[in-house]
């Protein structure tokens, strides 16, 4: 059963009320796709979703493109398991076409109207669910396809009862703006970590200001912002884990990026919590930031982070944590808490 103490905000204007944590399932897609994280247990991914929910945690983040399909087939399986009472409320994304042939190639960004919908009737399918409680752009779109159509399109979904609640990921405040003024845009999906602080500048601001909920992805940067992570453990990644590619994960960005890891652990042992929780918690203490999105590939890493649900930092850590990013000079965007 989920958790009655762990606590709940409102999404945007919405009628969803989502824990401030959220199980990500970018993860559970596996290996051999352009964006994977390398080999991935079906059963260790579900034992991670099932640990998440026995927390307290009541929603999901995936999308239609991790694993080509396959989290969200997971995701299905995990609904069928539960009586419907303990199944958890399911975020999903659209917007990026792979090719069959070529599982390693690159998706394409488009929002073709047409394409958007045939996108939301096969998430529905592997999901085997009726309505997606939350529908979201995963990114811009790059075929040339203007935004009010396609925010239209997705108008024209909710309209439907396919969709609950219609969101956008990675957009700018320029193409908020242009859907606004199509339809309200219920939530904002923008990366957001102690290393990628950018969207505390301009995005989180106009959620706030408009009434949009925010839900932060790659809280913990990817594993960076972990306990546990190392020069060595990027050595150790497969080869098909996307993060070889990333500069955060290479010098002279990774050392800089660790050295604000480590400057967390005195927060995290004068509260008793972990130092994933902590880089969590600092997401969620940003005003306007509604719940983070926090991946995991087994029980226990859920068990790393759900302290961060409730984990409040005071000013003097904030304080002690923007001294740290100037002095490490890691990542970009606003310093301050």
């Amino acid at each position: 059963m989920t958790d009655p103490t762990l606590p709940t905000r409102q999404l945007g204007r919405t009628d969803l009320w989502i824990t401030p944590v959220g199980f990500g399932a970018w993860a559970a897609g596996g290996g051999a796709w352009a964006y994977g994280w390398g080999p991935q247990d079906d059963d260790e991914s579900l034992d991670a979703m099932r640990r998440a929910i026995a927390l307290g945690v009541n929603w999901i983040d995936t999308a239609a493109v991790y694993g080509l399909g396959h989290s969200e087939e997971l995701v299905g399986r995990l609904l069928r398991d539960l009586p419907p009472a303990e199944r958890p409320l399911v975020f999903t994304k659209g917007g990026m076409v792979w090719n069959e042939r070529d599982r390693m190639a690159s998706p394409v960004q488009t929002l073709a109207p047409d394409s958007i919908r045939r996108e939301v009737e096969a998430s529905l399918r592997r999901l085997g669910v009726e309505r997606i409680d939350l529908y979201q752009f995963h990114w811009p779109d790059a075929v040339g396809t203007p935004v009010e159509d396609s925010w239209a399109a997705m108008a024209r979904l909710v309209d439907e009862g396919k969709i609950r609640a219609a969101g956008v990921s990675n957009f700018k405040v320029d193409l908020l703006e242009r859907c606004e003024a199509i339809r309200h845009v219920d939530s904002l999906q923008p990366p957001f970590s102690l290393i990628r602080r950018d969207a505390a500048a301009a995005e989180i601001p106009w959620c706030a200001s408009h009434g949009a909920g925010v839900i932060g992805y790659s809280p913990m940067q990817s594993g960076l912002l972990t306990d546990r992570f190392d020069a060595a453990r990027v050595a150790g990644l497969a080869d098909d884990d996307w993060r070889r590619r990333s500069p955060e994960f290479r010098s002279p960005r990774l050392e800089r990026n660790l050295a604000l890891r480590d400057a967390l652990r005195p927060i995290a042992r004068r509260h008793g919590a972990t130092v994933s929780a902590v880089a969590v918690a600092w997401t969620l203490a940003r005003p306007g930031v509604t719940g983070a999105i926090v991946g995991a590939r087994s029980a226990r890493q859920v068990e790393g982070w759900i302290a961060a649900a409730t984990l409040e930092l005071t000013k003097a850590d904030l304080e002690e944590i923007a001294g740290a990013v100037e002095q490490t000079g890691a990542g970009s965007g606003p310093k301050g808490a």
